[in-house]
């Protein structure tokens, strides 16, 4: 019997019910929050940095899936990586052999990872989160882990155990004892250390939650405290890392910081294949894999995977050919200094903050009485409306799909896909100006749509 599958026709026969599909069998609270803000659009293809709705208008994507599409959409080269890894029809998964392409990724990543020795594939950003956790405290015989306020480390119960922000945390209590520290506190740091039972800090070196960048010197002095009390120092590059940030690691724009443990994830996968890597150094690996009874103490069912290697060296390859570290960096500076020279303009801009294209745009209370009553308004309904009054006409005006960097934050984070350039930054800053200018204007319907998001607010207290 032939089994026959038509995915073009499912697609054009349901896609239509994909608000009402999403709402009865996944999570109903999605559809219900896009249909709310105006997010509820249809897109029918992407592609480098952009979306294309059924009309045929284009979106710049100023998101990148939350860091994920680092390339973009269907890059070619990541794209005919998959073909042929398919067309290989190769002898995958099978448990009980050594095939090339896991040994020739972490190769090739290693190679950008000084004083790193091996890897770990799993399968996310939580998964590599986990793996790093129990690494180090089997590595170092010690059950608790430090992490910083408002950091995010991922999900799961392991990786939400070292999650900083309260409420992704509430209700799933009992958590692993671990213990958050102040970023950037050294003194804090040191307290915990001397009690003698941390394995490892685990730290962003930009956090992805309003995007706080490290203190200069910060951790290299935490690794240098961390050693001296037999610690481990685990960076967590999930986002930040494969050129985000303008290097290939955020860590690696601080001299003389060299991590035991490194997580990445996100654009590794070049928007494909879910992929994971635990990077760390050689006696970490030795001593939880040590002996042949030991050989499988932590795995993946479908870590390594054909699939997830092929793309993560076609993103590889592309990083190092079309120069997008560099690209990064460059474009995120031009991008950075041209909303920087925006804040004494405007005086709800209180702050541009980041590095490369991972950058933070915070807005703050204004001196101007009529802008301030307004701002106390929102204020008093709920922190975050005004962040979410500007993405709202971003996207439904100008066609640019952007996020309010976390819950209760007046912060924008612009982290778009690595391979923007003049012309992104160019329509990105137009757009800006405009929704900035309606801002300033104290009218109009931005401010008519902050009445909505109030009484929103309101209704779900």
């Amino acid at each position: 019997m032939t089994t026959e599958f038509d995915l073009g026709a499912l697609l054009a026969e349901r896609g239509a019910e994909r608000y009402e599909l999403h709402g009865r069998y996944l999570n109903h609270q999605l559809p219900r929050m896009l249909h709310t803000i105006g997010f509820d659009k249809v897109y029918e293809r992407g592609e480098g940095a952009y979306f294309w709705d059924a009309d045929g208008n284009d979106y710049l994507d100023m998101l990148a899936g939350f860091g994920v599409m680092g390339l973009g959409r269907h890059h070619p080269v990541v794209r005919k990586a998959l073909h042929d890894v398919l067309d290989a029809q190769l002898a995958d998964l099978t448990r009980f052999d050594c095939q090339p392409l896991p040994g020739l990724l972490a190769e090739r990543l290693l190679a950008h990872s000084p004083h790193l020795d091996r890897v770990f594939f799993g399968n996310s950003g939580t998964e590599a989160v986990e793996t790093a956790l129990k690494f180090a405290r089997y590595a170092t015989g010690r059950p608790r882990v430090l992490y910083c306020d408002h950091a995010f480390h991922g999900l799961t119960t392991g990786s939400l155990s070292v999650n900083g922000e309260s409420g992704f945390r509430d209700g799933f209590a009992p958590l692993l004892p671990d213990t958050p520290v102040p970023l950037g506190d050294l003194d804090a740091l040191a307290a915990e250390l001397a009690k003698g039972d941390v394995a490892a800090l685990i730290v962003e070196p930009i956090q992805g939650k309003g995007v706080h960048e490290a203190p200069p010197g910060y951790l290299r002095a935490a690794q240098e405290l961390l050693h001296r009390h037999k610690a481990l120092l685990v960076v967590d590059e999930v986002q930040t890392g494969l050129g985000r940030t303008g290097d290939f690691y955020a860590y690696q724009h601080e001299d003389g910081v060299e991590p035991d443990l490194v997580c990445v994830a996100k654009a590794l996968s070049g928007g494909y294949v879910p992929v994971g890597a635990t990077l760390g150094k050689d006696w970490i690996f030795k001593k939880v894999y040590s002996s042949m009874d030991r050989v499988l103490v932590h795995s993946a069912s479908f870590g390594s995977n054909a699939q997830a290697m092929a793309a993560g060296l076609a993103v590889l390859a592309v990083m190092e050919s079309e120069q997008i570290v560099a690209n990064a960096r460059l474009t995120g500076e031009l991008l950075k200094s041209r909303l920087a020279a925006l804040t004494d303009k405007y005086e709800l801009l209180a702050d541009v903050r980041g590095r490369g294209l991972m950058i933070g745009i915070e807005f703050g209370r204004p001196r101007s009485l009529k802008l301030r009553s307004r701002w106390t308004m929102l204020q008093a309904a709920r922190k975050g409306l005004f962040a979410q009054m500007v993405v709202v006409p971003l996207l439904q005006r100008h066609r640019i799909l952007t996020q309010v960097s976390g819950d209760h934050l007046e912060v924008i984070k612009l982290i778009p896909p690595l391979i923007v350039g003049e012309a992104e930054v160019d329509r990105f800053v137009e757009a800006f100006t405009a929704v900035m200018d309606d801002a300033h204007s104290g009218g109009g319907l931005m401010w008519d749509f902050g009445k909505t998001l109030v009484k929103q607010a309101v209704a779900n207290r």
